[in-house]
């Protein structure tokens, strides 16, 4: 079976979101440092601003530093391909992104290094800038959905089962009453 998916192409201010989130996801123990710097006032008596101010302003250079380098990516020809639309073909082997019928590349899978299932979407990662961002709604029906996620489970790249809406809110009732 292959996986035919309605035309899609990811929105600048969505990428730069995404990989954000990305970013602080992998990087989580920086946030140790500005909370150190934090509680050094109970050890240093009248150093309360001082270490406040210099823990905000290491979180601002932070988040600054990766916003101007993912800003940075969407700014540039070479990655001008990340944001245009492409209909997904998806099967067992590999992921092909068509701009038009005769334009397109692929990808293999092992190519992605992970995969994860949000509310209303597949991240497949293939680096910390590059992912492959696949919402629900590009898919024609469930099926596809499921297949999708199967796919992804046999390669091990993610492992929690996908929900239909009839299972998530048989989900929610069972949760709600414990």
């Amino acid at each position: 079976m292959i996986i035919k998916t309605k035309k899609y192409g990811l929105g600048k201010k969505q990428y730069i979101n995404l990989c954000l989130k990305n970013v602080l996801k992998e990087f989580w123990w920086v946030w140790f440092v500005p909370v150190v710097i934090m509680l050094l006032p109970i050890f240093i008596s009248g150093a309360f601003w001082w270490c406040f101010s210099i823990a905000l302003l290491l979180i601002v250079l932070y988040l600054g530093f990766w916003y101007i380098q993912f800003t940075a990516v969407t700014q540039l020809d070479q990655y001008k391909m990340l944001f245009e639309k492409f209909v997904y073909e998806i099967d067992s082997r590999q992921i092909l992104m068509k701009i038009n019928a005769k334009e397109g590349s692929q990808i293999t899978w092992d190519k992605i290094k992970k995969a994860e299932k949000t509310k209303n979407a597949f991240i497949l990662s293939i680096s910390r800038a590059q992912f492959i961002h696949l919402p629900f709604d590009i898919f024609k029906s469930d099926l596809e959905l499921k297949f999708l996620e199967t796919i992804l489970r046999r390669k091990g790249l993610i492992t929690t089962p996908i929900k239909g809406k009839d299972q998530t809110e048989e989900q929610e009732k069972i949760e709600t009453k414990k």
